[in-house]
C-alpha cells in the first residue's frame, strides 16, 4: 500500500480512527486534536481540524504511531 491510499477526508475522522486503534484524544489546542497512548508515552500524534488533511502528514503522523498504512486504512474502512 502506499500514500495514494491513504484517505482524503477530516481531521475529526482521522482522530476517531486513532482512537479506534487506542490512542486517546486527550486535548485540543487551538485547531489541532492531540492523541496519546498508553504503550507509546513519549508520542503525541497531532492531527490538524482541516476539512481535507494532508496524505502526506497522515503518514508521517502513522509512522509516528508504530502503525502501518495498511493497518490505518483497514481500520478506516471498518
Amino acid at each position: 500500500m502506499g500514500i495514494k491510499d491513504l484517505p482524503l477526508t477530516n481531521g475529526q475522522t482521522i482522530a476517531k480512527v486513532f482512537e479506534a486503534l487506542g490512542w486517546v484524544h486527550r486535548r485540543t489546542e487551538k485547531n489541532h486534536f492531540v492523541l496519546t497512548h498508553a504503550n507509546h508515552p513519549g508520542i503525541h500524534i497531532s492531527i490538524p481540524d482541516h476539512k481535507e488533511v494532508d496524505r502526506y502528514l497522515l503518514r508521517t503522523e502513522i509512522r509516528k504511531a508504530g502503525l502501518t498504512i495498511k493497518q490505518f486504512c483497514d481500520q478506516y474502512d471498518a
